[in-house]
Protein backbone atom coordinates (compact mmCIF):
# COMPACT_ATOMS: atom_id res chain seq x y z
CA UNK A 1 0.00 0.00 0.00
CA UNK A 2 0.77 3.43 -0.58
CA UNK A 3 1.21 6.83 1.78
CA UNK A 4 -2.53 7.71 2.72
CA UNK A 5 -2.14 11.55 3.74
CA UNK A 6 0.53 14.25 4.38
CA UNK A 7 0.60 16.32 6.90
CA UNK A 8 1.68 20.15 7.57
CA UNK A 9 2.73 20.14 11.20
CA UNK A 10 2.33 24.08 12.26
CA UNK A 11 6.54 24.75 12.33
CA UNK A 12 9.52 22.33 12.10
CA UNK A 13 10.21 21.90 16.12
CA UNK A 14 6.72 20.18 15.98
CA UNK A 15 8.49 17.31 13.69
CA UNK A 16 11.55 17.16 15.37
CA UNK A 17 9.96 16.40 18.60
CA UNK A 18 7.61 13.57 17.06
CA UNK A 19 11.16 12.32 15.50
CA UNK A 20 12.75 12.37 18.86
CA UNK A 21 9.51 10.76 20.57
CA UNK A 22 9.42 7.86 17.71
CA UNK A 23 13.28 7.18 17.68
CA UNK A 24 13.30 6.39 22.08
CA UNK A 25 10.17 4.20 21.28
CA UNK A 26 12.14 1.89 18.56
CA UNK A 27 15.18 1.89 21.39
CA UNK A 28 12.80 0.08 23.16
CA UNK A 29 10.90 -1.79 20.43
CA UNK A 30 12.37 -2.19 17.25
CA UNK A 31 8.94 -3.23 15.76
CA UNK A 32 6.72 -0.97 17.85
CA UNK A 33 3.49 0.46 16.50
CA UNK A 34 1.98 3.77 16.88
CA UNK A 35 -1.50 4.87 17.01
CA UNK A 36 -2.37 7.80 15.30
CA UNK A 37 -5.60 9.85 15.47
CA UNK A 38 -5.81 13.66 14.13
CA UNK A 39 -8.38 15.80 14.32
CA UNK A 40 -9.10 19.59 13.96
CA UNK A 41 -11.73 20.75 16.70
CA UNK A 42 -14.14 23.50 15.62
CA UNK A 43 -12.20 26.92 14.71
CA UNK A 44 -8.91 24.80 15.05
CA UNK A 45 -6.41 24.00 12.80
CA UNK A 46 -5.95 20.45 13.91
CA UNK A 47 -3.70 18.38 16.39
CA UNK A 48 -2.05 14.76 15.47
CA UNK A 49 -1.91 12.56 18.59
CA UNK A 50 0.91 9.74 18.70
CA UNK A 51 -0.27 6.42 21.01
CA UNK A 52 2.86 4.33 21.60
CA UNK A 53 3.66 1.82 24.73
CA UNK A 54 6.61 1.16 26.39
CA UNK A 55 7.29 -2.58 27.44
CA UNK A 56 8.43 -1.80 31.15
CA UNK A 57 8.10 -4.95 32.96
CA UNK A 58 5.16 -6.86 31.78
CA UNK A 59 2.71 -4.05 31.97
CA UNK A 60 4.12 -1.57 30.80
CA UNK A 61 2.67 2.24 30.21
CA UNK A 62 0.78 4.34 27.25
CA UNK A 63 2.66 7.32 25.77
CA UNK A 64 1.31 9.93 24.09
CA UNK A 65 2.72 12.76 21.80
CA UNK A 66 1.00 15.74 19.92
CA UNK A 67 2.07 17.98 17.37
CA UNK A 68 0.22 20.82 16.54
CA UNK A 69 -1.07 20.19 12.59
CA UNK A 70 -1.42 23.95 9.74
CA UNK A 71 -4.66 22.57 8.99
CA UNK A 72 -6.60 19.13 8.00
CA UNK A 73 -8.86 18.17 5.31
CA UNK A 74 -10.43 15.14 7.27
CA UNK A 75 -9.53 13.23 10.17
CA UNK A 76 -6.90 10.19 10.64
CA UNK A 77 -7.46 7.49 12.21
CA UNK A 78 -4.70 4.55 11.97
CA UNK A 79 -2.16 2.17 13.10
CA UNK A 80 1.08 1.98 12.00
CA UNK A 81 4.88 0.74 12.42
CA UNK A 82 6.51 3.70 14.43
CA UNK A 83 9.68 2.94 11.65
CA UNK A 84 7.43 3.99 8.77
CA UNK A 85 6.26 6.60 10.17
CA UNK A 86 9.85 8.05 11.54
CA UNK A 87 10.76 7.82 7.99
CA UNK A 88 8.28 9.84 7.14
CA UNK A 89 9.01 12.67 9.13
CA UNK A 90 10.49 15.35 7.05
CA UNK A 91 12.03 17.49 10.00
CA UNK A 92 13.35 20.55 7.50
CA UNK A 93 10.09 21.10 5.94
CA UNK A 94 7.68 19.78 8.57
CA UNK A 95 5.84 17.63 7.09
CA UNK A 96 4.55 14.33 7.92
CA UNK A 97 3.46 11.93 5.21
CA UNK A 98 1.52 9.01 7.10
CA UNK A 99 2.35 5.52 6.01
CA UNK A 100 0.30 2.46 5.37
CA UNK A 101 -2.09 1.23 8.03
CA UNK A 102 -1.02 -2.43 9.88
CA UNK A 103 -2.71 -4.56 11.73
CA UNK A 104 -2.02 -3.60 15.21
CA UNK A 105 -1.61 -4.75 18.55
CA UNK A 106 -4.33 -5.47 21.22
CA UNK A 107 -3.60 -2.43 23.77
CA UNK A 108 -4.60 -0.17 20.26
CA UNK A 109 -7.78 -1.10 20.30
CA UNK A 110 -7.61 -0.15 24.16
CA UNK A 111 -7.22 3.41 24.62
CA UNK A 112 -7.81 6.00 26.99
CA UNK A 113 -11.03 7.58 27.60
CA UNK A 114 -11.50 10.80 25.91
CA UNK A 115 -13.39 12.79 28.59
CA UNK A 116 -14.49 12.28 32.80
CA UNK A 117 -10.87 12.97 33.59
CA UNK A 118 -10.26 14.43 37.32
CA UNK A 119 -7.44 16.02 38.48
CA UNK A 120 -5.79 14.14 41.17
CA UNK A 121 -2.53 15.63 42.06
CA UNK A 122 0.44 17.81 41.08
CA UNK A 123 3.45 16.14 42.38
CA UNK A 124 6.81 18.20 42.12
CA UNK A 125 9.41 16.93 39.83
CA UNK A 126 12.10 17.76 42.55
CA UNK A 127 10.01 14.99 44.82
CA UNK A 128 9.73 12.45 42.15
CA UNK A 129 13.02 12.43 40.86
CA UNK A 130 14.82 11.04 43.71
CA UNK A 131 12.50 8.11 43.70
CA UNK A 132 12.73 7.12 40.03
CA UNK A 133 16.52 7.40 40.27
CA UNK A 134 16.58 4.98 43.55
CA UNK A 135 14.07 2.57 41.41
CA UNK A 136 16.53 2.53 38.48
CA UNK A 137 19.93 1.76 40.63
CA UNK A 138 17.66 -0.39 42.36
CA UNK A 139 16.78 -2.62 39.15
CA UNK A 140 20.13 -2.68 37.88
CA UNK A 141 21.94 -3.45 41.01
CA UNK A 142 19.09 -6.27 41.89
CA UNK A 143 19.15 -7.84 38.16
CA UNK A 144 22.97 -8.12 38.20
CA UNK A 145 22.91 -10.48 41.11
CA UNK A 146 20.53 -12.74 38.97
CA UNK A 147 23.21 -15.89 37.49
CA UNK A 148 23.36 -15.52 33.93
CA UNK A 149 21.32 -18.51 33.87
CA UNK A 150 18.36 -17.53 35.76
CA UNK A 151 18.53 -14.03 34.02
CA UNK A 152 15.31 -14.37 31.67
CA UNK A 153 12.93 -11.68 30.29
CA UNK A 154 10.26 -13.04 32.49
CA UNK A 155 12.57 -12.89 35.68
CA UNK A 156 13.43 -9.29 34.91
CA UNK A 157 10.09 -8.26 34.05
CA UNK A 158 8.91 -9.24 37.09
CA UNK A 159 11.66 -7.72 39.18
CA UNK A 160 11.00 -4.50 37.14
CA UNK A 161 7.13 -4.90 38.24
CA UNK A 162 7.90 -5.49 41.92
CA UNK A 163 10.02 -1.79 41.73
CA UNK A 164 7.61 0.15 39.34
CA UNK A 165 4.25 -1.38 40.58
CA UNK A 166 5.71 0.98 44.12
CA UNK A 167 3.52 4.01 44.84
CA UNK A 168 5.11 7.59 44.73
CA UNK A 169 5.87 9.20 47.80
CA UNK A 170 4.53 12.40 47.18
CA UNK A 171 1.01 11.16 44.74
CA UNK A 172 0.58 7.46 46.37
CA UNK A 173 -2.08 6.74 43.96
CA UNK A 174 0.54 7.19 41.00
CA UNK A 175 2.66 4.25 40.39
CA UNK A 176 6.40 4.83 39.71
CA UNK A 177 6.15 2.89 36.40
CA UNK A 178 4.35 6.19 35.01
CA UNK A 179 7.05 8.35 36.20
CA UNK A 180 9.62 6.02 34.67
CA UNK A 181 7.80 6.20 31.51
CA UNK A 182 7.81 9.80 31.53
CA UNK A 183 11.75 9.76 32.09
CA UNK A 184 12.96 7.16 29.63
CA UNK A 185 10.70 8.94 26.63
CA UNK A 186 11.97 12.65 27.65
CA UNK A 187 8.76 13.91 29.06
CA UNK A 188 9.92 14.14 32.49
CA UNK A 189 12.85 17.05 32.93
CA UNK A 190 13.69 19.38 35.48
CA UNK A 191 11.43 22.14 36.54
CA UNK A 192 8.76 20.74 34.05
CA UNK A 193 5.25 21.27 35.95
CA UNK A 194 3.56 17.58 36.43
CA UNK A 195 -0.11 16.78 36.43
CA UNK A 196 -2.38 13.61 37.38
CA UNK A 197 -5.75 12.97 36.43
CA UNK A 198 -7.71 9.97 36.75
CA UNK A 199 -10.50 8.72 34.73
CA UNK A 200 -12.00 4.95 35.85
CA UNK A 201 -9.59 2.38 35.85
CA UNK A 202 -6.86 5.16 34.14
CA UNK A 203 -3.95 7.54 35.33
CA UNK A 204 -2.53 10.06 33.37
CA UNK A 205 0.68 11.75 33.95
CA UNK A 206 1.29 14.86 32.00
CA UNK A 207 3.76 16.97 31.22
CA UNK A 208 4.22 20.36 28.49
CA UNK A 209 5.59 17.56 26.20
CA UNK A 210 3.23 15.03 26.42
CA UNK A 211 1.46 12.47 28.69
CA UNK A 212 1.90 8.80 30.34
CA UNK A 213 -1.33 7.09 30.71
CA UNK A 214 -1.18 3.56 32.52
CA UNK A 215 -4.18 1.48 33.23
CA UNK A 216 -4.88 0.90 37.20
CA UNK A 217 -7.97 -1.37 37.13
CA UNK A 218 -10.15 -2.74 34.65
CA UNK A 219 -13.38 -0.35 34.69
CA UNK A 220 -16.25 -0.70 33.01
CA UNK A 221 -16.59 1.69 29.99
CA UNK A 222 -12.81 2.43 30.38
CA UNK A 223 -10.68 2.58 26.90
CA UNK A 224 -13.45 3.75 24.98
CA UNK A 225 -12.46 6.51 23.83
CA UNK A 226 -9.86 7.72 21.59
CA UNK A 227 -8.53 11.57 22.12
CA UNK A 228 -5.75 12.23 24.26
CA UNK A 229 -5.13 15.57 26.73
CA UNK A 230 -1.46 16.68 26.36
Amino acid sequence: MTVTARLALTDTREAADLSAFLLRLLRFDKAAAVRLRAVAPAEEDGVLAVFGRLPLGGSGALVIRTARLNGLDEPVDLTASAGQLLDGVDTEAGVVALPAPVTGPSWAGLLPPRAGWRPVGTPPVAEVYPELMAGVREFRERSETVPAHHRSRAVLDALADEIWSRPVGALPELPLRAVHAAYVIGFLTPGAPLTVHKAGGWLRLSAPAGSVVVRTAAAPGAGLGLSPLR
